[in-house]
């Protein structure tokens, strides 16, 4: 009890545990959501409506759950390792702890935090992706049968399939993700960034706005990175090659394929991350 009050007590084991309070909201709140986008990018253009019936339909309501086991697994870590690099970097850059960091530093702070949270998240989506993606429940068993899949016919390089592309979405998108979320709760509620009396109503749509915003200038990005992860080493030679082959086939418009349905999910999703984040900050503090 007394290591638990000593780690709470310090700057860094609040982050960490409110970061991963966030990140299990966003989880909770939003797999649906995901699966259905991850179908869509992968999938020859149906709509998420016809995704959706298909897949209750046929393989039940729980599918939409499928592979949710993985990331929920691995976010508190992850979320809270993600929130503790925000923070320090920010302040690092801005190197004055009295005043909240400058947008500046929020936003370079934000671009650190993605490239380094990339090498955690990169095999745990690869992994997600590939249960959300098995339409015949029970093929993959789990994350672990899926993980001794591609270790069997890929090796152990192929965890990490898509970690380029991981890198080049997450660190402009978390800049973007931290600075459009210190921005807009600052104009929502003046003054919060410093007082942290924000309500739970702009916590939520700051954070919504600020998924939404991180989502829509990296989509590109993620519909490759689906692509790439969602197949065998055989498939493609590379982003490159994955970017070449999609639009030559299907055009410039599937690089945009299932955005609104990410759009909804990142507004849900990220609300109720900061909501979560803000709120267990909050009770640490008292």
């Amino acid at each position: 009890m007394d290591l638990w009050r000593q780690f709470v007590a310090s700057n860094w084991g609040r982050e960490f545990v409110a970061g991963g309070a966030g990140g299990t909201a966003g989880v909770l709140a939003g797999y649906p959501l995901d699966t259905l986008r991850i179908r869509q990018q992968n999938s020859a253009g149906e709509s998420a409506f016809t995704l959706l019936r298909s897949a209750v339909v046929k393989e039940g309501p729980c599918s939409l759950y499928r592979g949710m086991f993985a990331p929920l697994a691995s976010v508190t870590f992850q979320n809270a390792i993600a929130f503790q690099t925000y923070a320090t970097l920010s302040r690092a850059i801005d190197g004055d702890g009295e005043k909240p960091p400058s947008f500046g530093s929020v936003a370079l702070g934000g671009i650190g935090t993605g490239a380094t949270q990339s090498l955690l998240l990169s095999p745990v989506e690869l992994l997600k992706i590939r249960l959300q993606l098995d339409n015949k429940a029970g093929t993959l068993r789990g994350p672990k049968d899926v993980a001794r899949s591609i270790i069997r016919s890929e090796g152990w390089c192929g965890i990490y399939r898509g970690l380029g592309i991981t890198v080049l979405r997450d660190a402009p998108s978390h800049g973007v993700y931290f600075w459009t979320y210190e921005y807009v709760r600052e104009q929502l509620h003046p003054g919060c960034r410093k007082s942290g009396d924000e309500t739970l109503r702009t916590m939520m749509v700051a954070g919504g706005l600020a998924g939404v915003a991180s989502w829509v200038c990296c989509y590109p990005l993620d519909v490759i990175k689906t692509r790439m992860q969602a197949q065998s080493s055989s498939s493609y030679t590379g982003m490159v090659d994955c970017f070449a082959t999609s639009v030559r086939r299907e055009g410039y418009s599937v690089l945009w394929r299932g955005l609104g349905t990410a759009v909804a999910r990142a507004f849900v999703v990220n609300g109720a991350v900061f909501a979560a984040y803000e709120t267990a900050l909050r009770c640490i503090y008292k």
